[in-house]
């Protein structure tokens, strides 16, 4: 198993590098793909199974009850700032660099989150771009299926503290864009919270 992971690993690994071998087209492949996300009428689509089953499973995918993986575009770039239309200095006319306090990635969490209010999201993971979008799958688990519960490695997030988690910033991905993963100088203002700090750390 361990070794047939690690070829659907490289395969992924190809297709995102736009390779062209002379065993496979790699490239044709992927962009295939993107046109087939690209052409969904939802933003959040529900899937049988995640296109990239060694990561998912690296990030707790397991094909049982209660699991479910949904395929979520998002925007690219950092939104719409409208130009002041007052006077300003021009120092402070600028509308670009100007980024969300929440990353992208997150964006699709909360997506995820809203489409499948009964369900709480526990990793996700990018699966491709173009020059309009970004396309991720989500995991997410039904706290209240038998099977879920009944998972020692599923059960904790059946507690009431782990309620909305995406849009607490909880997850993976949350934690890491709240500045969390990295600990020393320059931190200072991540923790309890960015909010408890007065907006400081981003």
């Amino acid at each position: 198993m361990a070794t047939a992971q690690k070829y659907i690993r490289e395969n992924i690994q190809k297709e995102f590098k736009k390779e062209k071998d002379s065993d496979y087209d790699y490239r044709s492949l992927y962009t295939k793909k993107l046109i087939g996300y690209r052409n969904l009428k939802e933003t959040v689509t529900k899937l049988e199974k995640p296109s990239n089953i060694s990561r998912a499973r690296t990030l707790g995918y397991k094909a049982k009850q209660g699991v479910v993986v949904s395929l979520v575009k998002v925007r690219k770039g950092s939104g719409i700032m409208r130009r002041p239309s007052k006077g300003r200095r021009p120092k402070r006319m600028g509308v670009n660099k100007l980024t969300r306090r929440i990353s992208i990635q997150r964006m699709a969490e909360n997506k995820a989150d809203n489409k499948f209010p009964g369900l709480e999201v526990l990793n996700s993971y990018l699966v491709g771009e173009d020059g309009q979008h970004k396309y991720y799958e989500i995991i997410l688990l039904d706290p209240n299926h038998p099977s879920i519960i009944n998972d020692m490695d599923y059960n904790w997030i059946c507690s009431e503290k782990h309620k909305g988690r995406a849009h607490r910033g909880l997850t993976s991905q949350g934690k890491k864009n709240r500045g969390l993963e990295n600990k020393g100088k320059g931190t200072e203002k991540n923790r309890p919270s960015n909010r408890r700090n007065d907006r400081k750390a981003k």
